[in-house]
């Protein structure tokens, strides 16, 4: 796959990050399939399940936009650790002074 020339640069990229470990050091695809009793109907559905991780690697990912949680959310977790603390405060023996 590595060495396709009708596949571009970033497809080639993504299709390698979603093959993992199918792909080879040389950068050959290896789909096994065994589904079907027929050599035939296998050759079918691996050839099938490589046109799908095509497809796949050929859509651009959807950039990811920073945003900040409410602040409504962020006192609620605040507020939630602090009540854990004093719980886990009462806990302690009466004597010990810790810093």
């Amino acid at each position: 796959m590595r060495n396709s020339p009708s596949l571009p640069e970033e497809v080639k990229i993504r299709l390698a990050h979603l093959a993992g470990r199918r792909m080879t050091a040389a950068g050959i695809l290896i789909i096994t399939a065994r589904r079907f009793r027929t050599q035939e109907k296998n050759r079918q559905d691996a050839l099938q399940r490589l046109i799908a991780l095509i497809r796949q690697a050929a859509r651009r990912p959807k950039s990811r936009r920073k945003t900040r949680p409410p602040a409504v959310v962020k006192e609620r977790r605040l507020a939630s650790k602090r009540k854990r603390s004093e719980v886990k405060q009462r806990r302690r023996s009466p004597g010990r002074e810790e810093d």
